[in-house]
């Protein structure tokens, strides 16, 4: 029996249209290496980290155990931990706006990152810097649908490097978004993995390990555990965010982001391993009441549907990859 691929309770969005975020995302092709920023209204937030190496900032700031603050901006990067410079130019964009947390007679913007190892992809001295950063901002007063694929911080993304990046494949970012009445949820991801993916609706693998003639899929957990291969710790990581005009409380969104992570398990194996920083962050931007079990079931599926919008739209030939790397 064929599987059934399409849901009958939600309708598919635009994430644009989720009030209280905008998108905006600058790469650089000789770096092979970008930034994508979402700039958020009044939210409160959460996070999940499940992965062993992740490369953030002011991550604690979304501990439950902290002050409720609600953070002005998400920032994925590529450039590992060099990446986080980005942060600077967001930070410089958000004070000029006069957005932030007032101490006394200033803002200090609240600002909240992650970023991926694309060092192995283009010129690995080219990183996201403060400039990149800031662009990325400017690009968000567009305030248009954010395209998936190799933009951002998904241009050097990559996924199945058990066997080296000779025998890995391109991955990127993707964006996917639903309605269920009133209320809205979507879905921002950087596929960015050691392991492969598979469509989590039919289980088919779409990219990952191939053979040393790219003819063929190979299967990275049994490489792993037939060749007891350790792997190497820090040069992967899956980064996700999900926006949602439900209202909910810090402990709760801290709740929900963890629910979502067994979209990650349905669509990457291996997944959470000591060498992924894989993030799952977590945005309540709405008034919408709503039932948190059910808005965690719906993160996890509608975070499975970016991934595959981040392999679908990569654009990137073989030939043309095997000569970034």
């Amino acid at each position: 029996m064929e599987k059934n691929t399409k849901s009958l309770s939600w309708k598919i969005i635009p994430i644009s249209t989720i009030e209280g975020v905008r998108f905006g995302q600058v790469e650089n092709q000789d770096g092979m290496t970008g930034v994508s920023v979402a700039l958020l209204a009044k939210n409160t937030a959460g996070l999940d980290i499940c992965g062993g190496g992740p490369a953030s900032r002011e991550a604690h700031l979304l501990s439950p155990l902290t002050d409720d603050k609600s953070i002005n901006a998400l920032v994925f990067s590529g450039g590992s931990a060099y990446g986080l410079a980005a942060s600077d130019g967001v930070m410089r964009y958000l004070e000029e706006s006069n957005v932030g947390y007032t101490v006394v007679d200033a803002v200090v913007p609240l600002v909240v990152q992650s970023c991926i190892f694309d060092l192995n992809m283009g010129n690995s001295k080219i990183r996201p810097d403060a400039d990149m950063g800031y662009a990325a901002c400017v690009a968000a007063e567009k305030a248009e649908e954010p395209l998936s694929g190799n933009v951002g911080a998904g241009t050097g993304a990559t996924v199945g490097k058990l066997c080296g990046m000779q025998q890995s494949q391109k991955a990127g970012i993707g964006y996917f978004a639903v309605q269920v009445g009133e209320l809205k949820i979507g879905a921002m991801v950087v596929v960015n993995a050691v392991g492969d993916i598979f469509n989590y609706q039919t289980g088919e693998k779409v990219a990952g390990v191939v053979t040393p003639n790219r003819s063929d899929f190979l299967p990275t957990d049994e490489l792993m555990i037939q060749a007891q291969q350790a792997l190497t710790n820090g040069a992967n990581t899956t980064l996700a965010a999900i926006f949602t005009n439900g209202k909910f409380s810090a402990p709760e969104m801290n709740r929900i982001a963890a629910i979502a992570r067994t979209g990650l398990a349905r669509s990457v194996r291996p997944v959470n391993t000591m060498a992924d920083g894989d993030a799952i962050y977590t945005f309540s931007l709405g008034e919408v009441a709503a039932d948190l079990n059910i808005v965690g079931t719906l993160a996890a599926n509608v975070l499975s549907e970016a991934i595959l919008k981040a392999i679908e739209n990569t654009t990137l030939s073989d030939t043309e990859f095997l000569q970034l790397i």
